[in-house]
């Protein structure tokens, strides 16, 4: 049987331009650094989970920082942040029995046992996959509803933007979009970030008289009501926004949690 020793000590031993060392030590150092770099992103993990909660947490109150008097009325009553609970996507009713600080919908949009297949014909934010579960983030007073937050994302040209929008308590109103995370074209997808276009969806109606989700976004100058600017250059990101808010809004996202909320409240065992 052949010694290991001996036979590291015969491949050293090798000339330098030996097609075998040459290759054997190529797989070597390809292995030695993956290892390396996969360790690396291993211990780094929670540290950059960590900093990805922390930014999303400072885009959150600087989204509340934009509406007017949201700030004051946070501190009448009495908190300095919006309630987290988690929503049973089919069934539109909070579930008590999950963590929601803990909870990470993302990892359970990719976990066949935690998540749903979308359908074809309504995916129309390019996702294949939704998580059963999802937070949703409250500003409640005495029952009443003054402020709902969800999270939405949705296929870009080319990365999956996630965002938060919030709702005014007609739950058709749009307080504010604000985009959390994306990896669109500089310079002109990623021109979605920037405060100026997302101010474009303030005051916003998600919806027609019927109740059909209608908001989109258009070429040129927005004309109504239900309409926000497109992006110059950037068309796809820009109906990626469309399609993010039409599915997350239906019936297959946030649409029946929606439809319960309007027609029996956050008191009545919702």
């Amino acid at each position: 049987m052949l010694n290991p020793v001996t036979a590291w000590r015969h491949f050293l031993a090798r000339p330098n331009d030996d097609r075998v060392k040459v290759f054997g030590v190529a797989v070597l150092v390809a292995f030695a650094c993956a290892v390396i770099v996969s360790t690396t992103a291993v211990m780094l993990k929670p540290i950059q989970d960590a900093h990805v909660e922390a930014e999303r947490a400072a885009r959150m109150a600087r989204m509340l920082d934009t509406l007017p008097g949201m700030r004051e009325v946070m501190e009448e009553a009495g908190v300095d942040s919006l309630e987290t609970r988690i929503v049973d996507l089919s069934t539109g009713a909070f579930v008590t029995d999950i963590d929601a600080a803990s909870y990470d919908a993302e990892a359970a949009a990719n976990d066949p046992e935690q998540s749903t297949v979308i359908p074809a014909n309504e995916d129309v934010a390019g996702l294949r996959r939704r998580a059963n579960y999802a937070p949703v983030y409250l500003l409640e007073r005495d029952g009443e509803l003054l402020l709902i937050v969800l999270p939405v994302s949705g296929a870009g040209y080319q990365s999956t933007i996630q965002a938060m929008l919030a709702l005014e308590p007609d739950l058709t109103t749009i307080a504010a979009l604000t985009i959390t995370e994306q990896g669109e074209t500089p310079g002109l997808g990623a021109r979605i970030e920037e405060q100026v276009w997302q101010e474009l969806w303030l005051g916003k109606q998600i919806a027609d008289e019927t109740g059909q989700i209608v908001i989109s976004v258009v070429r040129g100058t927005a004309s109504g009501p239900h309409q926000v600017d497109g992006i110059s250059g950037a068309t796809v990101t820009s109906n990626g926004i469309a399609n993010m808010l039409r599915y997350w809004l239906g019936d297959h996202g946030y649409g029946t949690f929606l439809d319960r909320l309007t027609s029996e409240g956050l008191g009545n065992g919702l």
